[in-house]
């Protein structure tokens, strides 16, 4: 029996289709285009196949990843378009530092025994390794000299966003420095509690210029977890 050329050749037109010894003579015939263009699917924007970075979804949502506790963190689209570059950065530092710390917490002084100290308390306890002023500043140190040395020694930053953070900015605090230095390594996402990204534009509209995570809709624990998520460096799910 003859065998038909269209996984080898294609049928793309009725001409092909009269050269195939198997289809020559019928009056219709069928594209193979597939068999030359292997089909790549997407989901969330992102590709689920070939570079080994596509990332899982269910329709409508922006993919998923886990934890270094192995908690499972959903995305909807929106956030992991805000979250994706942050996380490859992530994953580009992880290979080429893997003595760092995932994270910087960057954040105002007034909120270190607050918002600041529990954030970073949900971020350990999803896996996370964290610098964090309050934890990392020895009794006696020069406080300058240590952030620079926990921003020199962390993989990305998050920037705790709040009003007491915003007052820093305006009155050049050591949030502020931080804050420039973080800006400067574009590995940088905020994590906006208590205040709206427009508040943040009238302050620090490069800053605003990132895409970040807010509390408004969720809650401090929840963000935490798509950040350690996010910060991992795992395989997704």
């Amino acid at each position: 029996m003859a065998q038909c050329t269209a996984p080898v050749e294609g049928h793309r037109s009725s001409a092909a289709a009269a050269r195939c010894p198997a289809c020559r003579g019928r009056s219709s015939y069928r594209s193979y285009s597939s068999y030359n263009s292997p089909q790549t699917s997407y989901r969330g924007g992102s590709s689920s196949s070939g570079s080994g970075r596509g990332y899982g979804s269910s329709m409508g949502g922006g993919g998923s990843r886990r934890t270094r506790t192995g908690r499972t963190v959903s995305y909807t689209t929106t956030e992991w378009r805000t979250v994706e570059p942050f996380s490859q950065k992530a994953s580009e530092q992880a290979q080429a530092h893997p003595e760092r710390r995932d994270l910087f917490l960057c954040h105002a002084w007034d909120d270190r025994e607050g918002s600041a100290k529990e954030l970073y308390g949900h971020l350990q306890s999803n896996g996370a390794s964290v610098w964090f002023s309050e934890e990392d500043l020895p009794l006696g140190s020069l406080m300058i000299r240590e952030i620079d040395k926990g921003l020199r020694n962390s993989r990305v930053g998050i920037v705790l966003v709040t009003p007491a953070l915003l007052k820093s900015i305006e009155s050049e605090g050591v949030a502020e420095k931080e804050l420039a230095v973080l800006l400067s390594t574009r590995r940088v996402i905020p994590v906006l509690h208590g205040v709206g990204f427009g508040d943040l534009n009238n302050v620090s509209p490069l800053l605003a210029s990132h895409a970040g995570l807010s509390t408004k809709e969720s809650t401090l624990s929840n963000v935490a977890a798509k950040v350690a998520a996010a910060a991992a460096a795992l395989p997704a799910v």
